[in-house]
C-alpha cells in the first residue's frame, strides 16, 4: 500500500525535445537535481545516472546529498527512502505505478498484527518495504550488509525478518540466527529455474554461476557466489573466470557487458519461455517519463510527517551500523 499523498503522473508525450538527454542535463542544472539510478533501470536512463547503485549506495546517496531535487529512476519505495531522509527537498519519481511485489505484499496493518504476535522481537525490515512498514521498524537493511547488520545484534534477542523470507532466510543460515520471518519474495527473484539453471552450467562448465540472495534456496545452493547487485558487478570484475551466469534482474548484464565486454554474461533463465526475469516495475520508468517529471516536478513523493520521522529511525540506525561496520574493517584492514 502507498502512502504517498501526490497522485500526479506523467502520461503527455507531446512536444518532446529531440535530444533528451541534453534537456535533462539542462533540466538538472536549472534546478540543482541529482539523479538516482537503480542497476535494474533501462540502460539509457542507467547512461544519465549521477549517482548509479543498488539501495544501500543509493540509500547512502540520497542521505548526503546537497542537491535540491533528487530524481529517483526505481521503485516507489526507493523514493520514499530518499523523501525519509530528505524532508526539504522535492523527490520525484518518473513514474508513480513503479511500485515493488514485495514491498506491496506486505500492508502495513497485516504487519503491525505479526508484529504485535512477537512483542519481544526486534524487527529488522528489509529495504524493499514501505515507509509505513519502515515506521514499524527496529533497524532497516539491505541485501548488502543484512547478514552484518544482524550479526552486530546480541545473540540473545529475538529477531523479525521481513518482508523478503528468500534473504531472510540465506541470513538465518550464514549467521546461524533463527529469524521469525515474514511470508513474502521478490516476484523476479522467485522465477529463476534451478532445471535450466543447472542446464545451462553443463552446457558452459567454465561459467561461475553468481545469483541474488532474494533467489530461492534451490537456486542459491548451485552458486558460485552470492551477494546483492552491486556484489555480483564487483566479484565478476574481480573474478578470473571469462563467463558468468547471472540469477539476477537483467538490468546490471549492461554495466557488466559496459565495464568487461572481454566476459560472457548469460542471463539465468526464468521458468517457462518468457523473458519475465526482467522488472515490469522497474521498466515503467522511461527516459522520457524522467525528462516529464523534472520538466513539471511532478509526480511528487510525498509523506506524512509522523510516518516519515518513525521511518527515519531505523534508517538512521542502517547507517550508523553499517559506517561503524566499514570503520572496523578498515581498522582490521591496516593492522
Amino acid at each position: 500500500m502507498f502512502i504517498t499523498q501526490s497522485t500526479t503522473k506523467n502520461t503527455h508525450f507531446s512536444s518532446l525535445p529531440d535530444d533528451l538527454f541534453a534537456a535533462i542535463e539542462d533540466l538538472k542544472k536549472e534546478l540543482n537535481a541529482v539523479i538516482l539510478v537503480h542497476y535494474y533501470q533501462e540502460p539509457d536512463i542507467q547512461d544519465i545516472a549521477d549517482y548509479l547503485g543498488d539501495s544501500l549506495t543509493l540509500s547512502r546517496q540520497a542521505a548526503t546529498t546537497d542537491a535540491d531535487v533528487i530524481v529517483f529512476a526505481g521503485v516507489h519505495f526507493m523514493a520514499e527512502t530518499a523523501k525519509i531522509l530528505n524532508p526539504n527537498k522535492l523527490v520525484l519519481l518518473p513514474d508513480l505505478d513503479a511500485g515493488c511485489s514485495m514491498a506491496d505484499g506486505c500492508p502495513p496493518e497485516e504487519f503491525a498484527a505479526f508484529k504485535a504476535a512477537h512483542p519481544d522481537h526486534l524487527v529488522v525490515c528489509y529495504v524493499n518495504c514501505s515507509a509505513a512498514v519502515k515506521a514499524m521498524s527496529d533497524i532497516i537493511c539491505t541485501s548488502s550488509n543484512a547478514v552484518d547488520i544482524v550479526n552486530q545484534i546480541p545473540k540473545d534477542q529475538p529477531i523479525i525478518f521481513a518482508p523478503d523470507k528468500n534473504l531472510g532466510r540465506y541470513v538465518s543460515e550464514q549467521t546461524g540466527r533463527d529469524l521469525v520471518l515474514w511470508d513474502g519474495s521478490c516476484m523476479i527473484h522467485e522465477i529463476f529455474s534451478e532445471k535450466k539453471i543447472v542446464q545451462l552450467k553443463i552446457e558452459h562448465p567454465q561459467a561461475e554461476f553468481i545469483a541474488h540472495p532474494e533467489c530461492e534456496a534451490p537456486v542459491l545452493r548451485h552458486a558460485d557466489y552470492i551477494g546483492s547487485t552491486k556484489a555480483l558487478f564487483e566479484y565478476s570484475q574481480g573474478s578470473a573466470a571469462e563467463q558468468f551466469i547471472v540469477a539476477t534482474e537483467p538490468g546490471i548484464l549492461y554495466q557488466m557487458e559496459k565495464h568487461m565486454p572481454h566476459k560472457q554474461f548469460i542471463a539465468a533463465p526464468a521458468t517457462g519461455n518468457c523473458a519475465c526475469n526482467e522488472c515490469p516495475h522497474m521498466r515503467l520508468n522511461t527516459l522520457e517519463k524522467l525528462y516529464l517529471a523534472m520538466k513539471n516536478r511532478a509526480p511528487e513523493i510525498t509523506l506524512p510527517e509522523d510516518i516519515r520521522i518513525a521511518a527515519l529511525k531505523p534508517m538512521q540506525r542502517m547507517l550508523e551500523m553499517s559506517a561503524q561496520l566499514s570503520v572496523t574493517k578498515s581498522m582490521l584492514s591496516s593492522v
